[in-house]
């Protein structure tokens, strides 16, 4: 709506909600595609006639350069001439702006002018590649459409640009550092005897994946093998230290075994090798804007692989139509669960995290590899079902879709597998990205 508009209705609000009959109006504006009928419904339920109508003239602010004359349409059709000529009277030269092809013009008292449709010749089969000069192009004839537009504002469609426009904007973050930033990895595979973890076989596959896919993502990776808590604490410290002022980004990707533990922001806790574990919100911090202040205000990501606890999910049945086919567990001795430290196939020696309970610092996404509570699943020949979905959705996808719809990508696919034909895992994130985030990485 145009700021004169808004202006009116501004200063003529108190006389709208004093005498404004708003249920008289719904019909109208549904029928001229003001309001959808949502937003009817909503306003609908804002209580008393009073917060009805200032409700209705509030949202009638967002709604295009078409919505105020409309709306005084509506105000005269239904008698509520008083109103009108007040408004009316503050801007004698409302006129309806033409309305988009796919919008239905409707015979109102104020002056229309009617949309010039410019026709789009038609090409004939043969006139693929070359037109003759003497050809007559045909035209189809213009059908308005009877559903009516969910606002007045006329809308553009824009084909879509091949590949990414990569620029700083209020949506998306900047991504064109080069390199993008640091990608750090700690793949924790041999656990001393004394803590009594299993050795996890298969995450080297996991590692090497990912750094791989990171490097083609134009990030500086580091790997780190078989550290302690007080190293991890270290090179995470080390980390923090560093200058990322001339970088977009940090990553860090987590290779272990987990455990749940109280917290007041990330659930979960990975192992060292000692068996003494580091909680994730404790991982976050080393990299949030109060201890890295090079990093403020650019995204900080962090992929757990680690179990999210020692439960394991059979999942629920669902209709024939809604099941897939499963990725994984047809064959048992491939995806067997495991029951000692020795066992050459599947691993569940990951997990788990809590329940997040307040805010966190912004710019911070964390991806676990499976829901809080339960067990996340790794084949010892091709690796963790979560890091390799993930690795190949970042393969095919990076050059168009931003990071969080890549992660709803890898939650689905993870999501049909299953260990033995029975268990199933459940990937998430815990989401406080402020904008779109689109790696670097090829059309």
């Amino acid at each position: 709506m145009e700021d004169t508009h808004k202006k009116i209705l501004q200063r003529n609000r108190t006389n709208l909600v004093r005498d404004l009959d708003p249920s008289d109006l719904y019909d109208g504006l549904l029928e001229k595609g003001v309001f959808t009928q949502d937003m009817i419904d909503e306003i609908k339920s804002a209580g008393t006639r009073r917060d009805q109508a200032r409700k209705l003239v509030q949202d009638l602010e967002t709604r295009g350069s078409r919505a105020f004359a409309l709306f005084l349409v509506c105000l005269e059709g239904t008698g509520q001439h008083s109103l009108s000529e007040r408004l009316r009277s503050e801007a004698p030269a409302v006129r309806l702006q033409p309305a988009t092809p796919s919008q239905v013009v409707l015979p109102v008292v104020l002056p229309v002018v009617l949309p010039v449709v410019l026709p789009v010749p038609l090409s004939l089969p043969t006139d693929v590649d070359q037109h003759r000069k003497d050809e007559v192009p045909i035209y189809p004839m213009q059908r308005p459409s009877t559903t009516p537009s969910p606002s007045p504002e006329s809308e553009h469609v824009r084909a879509r640009p091949p590949g990414r426009i990569r620029r700083d904007s209020i949506q998306s973050y900047k991504m064109d550092a080069s390199p993008c930033g640091h990608c750090l990895i700690i793949n924790n595979v041999e656990f001393e005897p004394e803590s009594e973890l299993s050795n996890r076989k298969g995450s080297n596959i996991d590692c090497d994946k990912l750094e791989r896919r990171f490097k083609a993502l134009n990030f500086i990776v580091e790997v780190k093998t078989n550290l302690k808590q007080r190293q991890i604490k270290h090179v995470l410290s080390a980390l923090c230290k560093k200058d990322h002022s001339q970088h977009d980004c940090c990553v860090v990707i987590m290779l272990s075994h987990g455990t749940e533990v109280s917290h007041n922001r990330f659930p979960g806790a990975v192992y060292g090798v000692d068996g003494q574990h580091v909680p994730v919100q404790h991982i976050t911090n080393y990299l949030n804007g109060q201890h890295c202040p090079s990093l403020q205000g650019k995204p900080k990501l962090f992929f757990i692989q680690a179990c999210g606890g020692g439960e394991r999910d059979t999942g629920f049945e669902v209709s024939p139509d809604e099941a897939e086919p499963c990725i994984g567990g047809v064959d048992d001795q491939t995806d067997a669960i495991p029951t000692s430290s020795s066992s050459d196939s599947l691993s569940m020696s990951d997990e788990p995290d809590a329940r997040a309970t307040l805010p966190t610092p912004s710019d911070i996404l964390v991806s676990y590899s499976t829901f809080p509570g339960y067990v996340s699943w790794r084949d010892t020949q091709s690796g963790s079902w979560y890091v390799e979905t993930l690795e190949r959705i970042l393969e095919e996808n990076a050059a168009t879709d931003d990071l969080v719809t890549m992660l709803m990508m890898v939650n689905h696919e993870v999501s049909q597998n299953s260990a033995k034909g029975l268990y199933k895992q459940m990937p998430g994130s815990f989401n406080f990205l402020r904008k779109l985030l689109h790696f670097q990485a090829q059309a």
